[in-house]
């Protein structure tokens, strides 16, 4: 029965390795437009960002601790960050997520 029916079964159109390739290369365009792309360009913005950070500036870190740039060292890859009254911890730049709104801070504003 399974073979009657494979055997009903009509064959491929000729010309069907055009459309398969042309079907492959659209899928990779759409997942780069909408997927890779996008990723990409927030990775730069999130490096340029952690490039830019300087001594004063309110951030976030990617575990969510809230604090301020004490001082940077002088390759600009780890800081001290006070996150409380004479409470400074050492981390590294990369650690850095986002900068404190001015939302979370108002009084605090420079």
């Amino acid at each position: 029965m399974i073979l009657d029916i494979l055997l009903q079964a009509k064959p491929a159109a000729p010309g069907g390795g055009f459309n398969m390739i042309f079907m492959m290369v659209a899928m990779f365009a759409i997942m780069y437009f909408f997927m890779i792309r996008p990723q990409k360009k927030k990775a730069d913005d999130q490096k340029k960002f952690q490039e830019s950070i300087e001594k004063g500036r309110r951030v976030v870190t990617h575990a969510g601790m809230h604090g301020k740039v004490a001082s940077l060292d002088e390759s600009n890859q780890t800081m001290l960050l006070e996150i409380g009254d004479n409470v400074r911890v050492k981390m590294d730049i990369a650690a850095i997520s986002m900068e404190a709104t001015l939302l979370a801070y108002p009084d605090q504003a420079k």
